[in-house]
């Protein structure tokens, strides 16, 4: 098929090069030209405009920063047509961006409105994921869309989760984030407790991977070297999935928090955890670097 992607950055560059060479006829676009150059390596085409990307794509993939990109991108300016308004009649429009849940069904609207079709299929999986062609897509469309999606989806994840109507992609997304952002706090606070109480940081791992504890944080993303040789914490928490994007993505749990009244107090606390850590140094350290902030503040705790 012929598809256009917009956005090609950490994310986006590699799915688009994923497409490319799973016999995709690829268009990419990025604002940013350094961006482009490994995907022009690949055998993605390089375009000089989003408009000129998508004219003549049977589909059109986004990934971009936040909402307001995804929606600008759609909608245009009456000096520059956005990508509604340049693709051919019934594109059907695949949002990967990680957006809010009301965002997502803006721009499906729109889309639907401009006489395309139009999903939201936010990603887990980290720059990693983006790579291997490993993702895991979170969909939220109609079943005769995602039926033309799955095996375009399929060249760049490896599971692929039907979640629903538009929207509920991303509500997927914003409610699996919540959980590992609070998982990964707890963990780390239990790692820094056992270190207060004498506990190696092995023998708490081996006890809690193997007993009511266990959980994706502690056995895959460990927030302590050694355990888990494969974890950002032996590598200076250089990161797979950064500080500031569980930032981003628990404020977007947040809204959604505030937006549905539900009392979820451990999800709001734990988004202006990773909000303040995301302030500081915690921006470009993986999300699990947070145990040193919970180390630092324990410390000072213990100083006064």
């Amino acid at each position: 098929m012929r598809i256009a992607f917009i956005g090609l950055g950490h994310m986006g560059g590699p799915m688009a090069i994923n497409l490319a060479k799973g016999g995709h006829d690829v268009v990419g676009f990025d604002l940013v030209q350094a961006a482009t150059e490994p995907a022009r390596a690949a055998g993605v085409t390089i375009s000089g405009s989003a408009a000129e990307a998508v004219a003549g794509a049977e589909v059109v993939i986004t990934m971009l920063p936040a909402g307001r990109h995804v929606i600008s991108a759609y909608s245009g300016t009456p000096e520059a047509p956005g990508l509604l308004a340049s693709a051919a009649p019934g594109t059907l429009f695949i949002d990967s961006s990680t957006i809010a849940v009301d965002d997502a069904r803006q721009a499906h609207d729109l889309a639907l409105a401009a006489g395309h079709r139009a999903m939201d299929a936010p990603v887990s999986g980290g720059t990693v994921g983006a790579e291997a062609g490993t993702l895991a897509f979170m969909v939220g469309g109609t079943d005769e869309d995602f039926a033309v999606a799955e095996p375009i989806l399929a060249v760049m994840g490896g599971r692929i989760v039907h979640c629903g109507a538009s929207g509920l992609g991303q509500a997927a997304k914003v409610c699996n984030n919540l959980i590992l952002g609070i998982t990964m706090i707890g963990v780390s606070e239990a790692f820094v407790l056992g270190e207060k109480l004498g506990l190696t940081n092995q023998a708490l791992f081996d006890v809690a991977s193997n007993a009511s504890g266990q959980c994706w944080a502690l056995t895959t993303n460990c927030p302590v070297p050694g355990p888990v040789s494969t974890s950002p914490a032996n590598r200076d928490y250089q990161p797979g999935f950064a500080g500031a994007l569980m930032a981003k993505d628990l404020g977007l749990a947040e809204q959604a928090i505030t937006s549905t009244g539900v009392s979820a107090e451990i999800g709001l606390l734990a988004a202006e955890i990773y909000r303040r850590f995301a302030d500081g140094a915690g921006a470009g350290l993986d999300f699990s670097g947070i145990i040193e902030d919970i180390r630092r503040t324990s410390d000072q705790g213990v100083a006064a």
